[in-house]
């Protein structure tokens, strides 16, 4: 009886997760640059097993109770298009922007940057864009990016290298809900020089109809499990009256 409950409660927890994250990665479809986030799930033994130092078998016949073990981002190339604005820039390849905040560095995919009152570049409400040289300072007058991330003057002078990265452990990265990273100490990064455009976005990775289909699966999973928690407190309740009983 108290396995029952144990596996209700758990699938519960484990599907309140899994709509959590469903539901920022549909929060995020407009964030350029954006990489959805997903559960890893496994069973109850499964897990177990992983905690048992070398052993491969399994544990019998017990319930498959779905647990989350952990949270891992889907990495990869998005679509890039045309936006026409001079401030917006794109990555194909691997890499992130590194912006420098109040409170530390962070690395993106978004480039929809804009030029603060200093002449900075810079993902607003996060900080500014970091080059080479230091925070990249761009002449409201003009300026281009090369396809190698140099920045240019309006007379094709060099003024900066746009500094991109590529953490020796993406798993590392702490992800924060707006589509930036986290890179710790323990977090070795490598300056990459993939291609560039100026003037382009690279579209969110989130695939909407993907995203409501599985929150709408998820939903289903965690209503099953509140109803079969229901009934497994009334069972409990019927035996512990009937006992009372005796």
């Amino acid at each position: 009886m108290f396995s029952g409950f144990y596996t209700a409660a758990s699938g519960m927890l484990m599907n309140q997760r899994s709509l959590d994250m469903a539901a920022n990665n549909i929060a995020n479809v407009k964030t350029s640059g954006y990489k959805p986030k997903r559960l890893i799930k496994t069973t109850f033994d499964q897990q177990l097993v992983r905690q048992m130092n070398g052993q491969t078998q399994g544990l019998g016949r017990g319930s498959t109770i779905s647990v989350g073990t952990r949270e891992i981002t889907v990495h990869g190339q998005g679509t890039v298009t045309d936006t026409g604005q001079t401030y917006d820039l794109a990555i194909n390849g691997d890499g992130f922007f590194v912006i420098q905040g109040t409170d530390g560095q962070y690395l993106t995919r978004n480039g929809h940057f804009d030029r603060d009152g200093e002449g900075n570049l810079v993902l607003p409400g996060v900080g500014q864009v970091m080059g080479d040289g230091g925070p990249v300072y761009v002449d409201e007058g003009g300026f281009r990016v090369g396809s190698d991330g140099i920045i240019y003057d309006n007379e094709d002078g060099a003024l900066d290298q746009i500094q991109i990265v590529v953490p020796d452990n993406y798993d590392n990265l702490t992800f924060y809900d707006n589509g930036t990273y986290g890179a710790g100490n323990t977090v070795a990064l490598e300056q990459v020089y993939p291609t560039v455009y100026q003037g382009k976005l690279e579209a969110s990775g989130v695939n909407l109809n993907n995203e409501m289909t599985r929150a709408m699966e998820v939903q289903r999973a965690f209503q099953s499990c509140g109803k079969a928690l229901t009934i497994i407190d009334q069972m409990n309740q019927k035996t512990a009256n009937d006992i009372g009983k005796l």
